[in-house]
């Protein structure tokens, strides 16, 4: 899997703690364009959050895009620092003290300063929501999204580094060993679709395994400070996602 990470190197930041930081300068594009990506990469655990402590699809939307507008315009970010504990806990915090506090004021005021705001896909919100029938609390909820989202992160740099490396077929016909447990995946019909022997099919899928790890490993150590313990807020997430 080397020849197709090789292709995907410079296309995501090193950490997210860096383009936190970036935004926390004074407003310029090159902040308002970093304050975007933690917007996208980020938005829908927020959003999530919103929803399940009683708030309608307008309003959850409304309080994420104003949230990320403060988030600037106030300088928060000038406590984000890597040194500072996670990133999740960052964010949820802020969100809390927001929601509480100044949304209504915000809101009212429509201000946001110059920054573009980003339009959310509520509609695949609203359907991934639906989609999760607990009943958790918004904390527990926030934090199974993150760990979601942390997972599409991965997987679409996955698809990034194959489609880099011209082999967009390959993943498509691999990805589904990702959520099959061992022993119950169709190695045969993979070998068919990639055109090679039974053999071979299974050292494809051990290496994009073996990357997906890898790559998993990476997002949730951008959202981590310097020197923190990222095997455990692995198995915290996965307690997040193993629980009904």
């Amino acid at each position: 899997m080397s020849d197709l990470s090789s292709h995907a190197a410079g296309v995501f930041p090193n950490t997210r703690w860096s383009v936190v930081l970036a935004a926390a300068h004074a407003p310029s594009p090159e902040s308002a364009a970093a304050l975007e990506t933690i917007c996208r990469a980020y938005w829908y655990p927020l959003y999530a959050y919103a929803r399940r402590t009683g708030q309608s699809p307008h309003d959850a939307q409304d309080i994420a895009q104003e949230f990320f507008c403060r988030l600037l315009e106030k300088r928060w970010l000038d406590s984000a620092h890597p040194g500072k504990g996670k990133l999740r806990t960052f964010l949820i915090v802020a969100m809390k003290n927001f929601m509480s506090k100044e949304w209504r004021r915000a809101s009212a005021q429509k201000r946001g300063g110059d920054w573009t705001r980003v339009q959310f896909d509520t509609v695949f919100a609203e359907s991934r929501l639906a989609a999760d029938k607990t009943q958790s609390a918004p904390d527990e909820v926030f934090d199974k999204q993150w760990a979601l989202t942390l997972l599409d992160l991965t997987m679409t740099r996955l698809r990034a580094e194959f489609v880099a490396a011209g082999k967009p077929n390959d993943f498509e016909a691999l990805k589904g060993c990702l959520v099959a447990g061992r022993g119950a995946f169709n190695y045969a019909m993979v070998a068919e679709r990639l055109a090679v022997n039974e053999g071979a099919a299974r050292v494809a899928v051990h290496r994009l395994r073996k990357r997906f790890r890898e790559l998993y490993r990476q997002e949730i150590s951008q959202t981590l400070s310097d020197g923190a313990d990222l095997d455990d807020e692995m198995r915290h997430l996965a307690a997040v996602l193993a629980a009904k």
